[in-house]
């Protein structure tokens, strides 16, 4: 991967990405109903390459004590804008998901967010590291929260905003991952690691976390969003009534572009007296 490349684009891109959650409001409803089930007014949270700050945004309107960390300077003085006309106090600095055990050395959290690096990390050794940061950042007991970017993802892309693309040369090493069943690391919307669903649970399992959910963040809406969007609001929260229980179900997880793995981090066993 190329840190540079990666930093570029999303400093380019700050607004947008800031402005995603608009356009794609299912992704966005269905996170932020599964992370308040844990994270609490007071908690400390980490939100580890957060991009433009959304979601650390709004856990500090709840009450959270947040630091927001992102590879891209013009993220993180989108963010600090943000939060400067809300007059909301949140901690935040340009890091690098690989690097932030040294940036925030001594310090730990009530829960750890990362929410994009995994995206770009071509290499297994470096996603290891990134979660060996996160975990390490976070408290005994406290809870890690993990978002991959599944491999159909881009093939819900190209239904839903693009159809052409499929046809194109560029795509054939992506689609042929898709079609063998296995990850891929390369060009994308820039450089973008996507996995194939079923790596998730054996690549995390090292890791020790206890109490693990695995969970679908567009649910079996994601494919569906272009239509979802424009039914009455009864309707639309049918739809959010039916995807929300079957968020955890493995059957329905590449109807999802993104999905999210959080668990808790044991809690530190006391020495043999």
């Amino acid at each position: 991967m190329s840190k540079e490349t990666i930093r570029a684009f999303y400093d380019q891109k700050a607004e947008y990405e800031w402005e995603r959650m608009d356009r794609h409001p299912i992704e966005w409803i269905l996170t932020t109903h599964e992370l308040e089930k844990t994270l609490k007014a007071g908690d400390s949270v980490l939100d580890l390459g957060g991009g433009p700050g959304r979601y650390a945004l709004h856990f500090a309107r709840m009450g959270c004590k947040v630091t927001l960390v992102d590879l891209s300077d013009g993220c993180i003085a989108w963010a600090k804008a943000r939060a400067a006309e809300e007059g909301l106090d949140v901690n935040m600095m340009q890091g690098d998901a690989l690097e932030v055990d040294e940036l925030l050395a001594g310090q730990s959290f009530d829960h750890v967010l990362m929410m994009g690096p995994l995206y770009h990390l071509l290499l297994e050794e470096d996603r290891k590291k990134a979660v060996q940061n996160a975990i390490a950042l976070t408290k005994p007991g406290g809870r890690v929260y993990l978002s991959f970017l599944l491999m159909f993802s881009g093939v819900i892309y190209y239904m839903s905003s693009c159809p052409e693309m499929i046809l194109g040369e560029a795509e054939k090493p992506f689609l042929d991952a898709v079609k063998g069943g296995y990850s891929y690391g390369g060009p994308a919307f820039t450089e973008a690691f996507f996995i194939d669903q079923k790596e998730i649970l054996p690549f995390m399992m090292p890791f020790g976390l206890e109490d693990q959910h695995l969970f679908a963040q567009e649910g079996i809406l994601g494919q569906f969003e272009n239509q979802w969007l424009f039914q009455p609001e009864d309707v639309r929260k049918a739809f959010l009534d039916l995807a929300i229980p079957l968020l955890e179900r493995p059957e329905f997880l590449s109807y999802a572009e993104h999905a999210m793995l959080h668990g808790r981090k044991p809690q530190q066993k006391e020495s043999p007296g």
